[in-house]
């Protein structure tokens, strides 16, 4: 089993364990990782699952739909390597994987 790691913006640390078919937001809320809420679900419909991925996981990630993009748009924060964690299907390939969690959503 691997784990993937949550980064708060102040350097905190938060491993999970990867759980391969969940979403990164699903891995975080049951882990209890701070900054993630998933307030709508996982429905890709209030942006409070945003997360920034290291350039290196954009392969295994995946691009982001066009419904995603909107919504990151709303975000002070939004950078290239955003994503919102409800819309990333965690896979065996994101062992290892480090994720960025956003200051203003503290």
């Amino acid at each position: 089993m691997g784990t993937i790691t949550f980064v708060e913006h102040d350097g905190t640390e938060h491993s999970a364990d990867l759980e391969v078919g969940k979403s990164l937001m699903q891995i975080a809320i049951d882990h209890g990782i701070p900054s993630i809420d998933g307030d709508c679900g996982g429905e890709c419909a209030c942006g409070t699952c945003h997360v920034i991925l290291d350039s290196k996981w954009t392969a295994a990630v995946g691009p982001a739909p066009a419904n995603e993009l909107q919504m990151l748009d709303l975000s002070p924060e939004k950078t290239n390597y955003s994503r919102l964690a409800c819309q990333v299907q965690v896979s065996e390939d994101m062992n290892g994987m480090r994720v960025q969690l956003p200051e203003y959503q503290m």
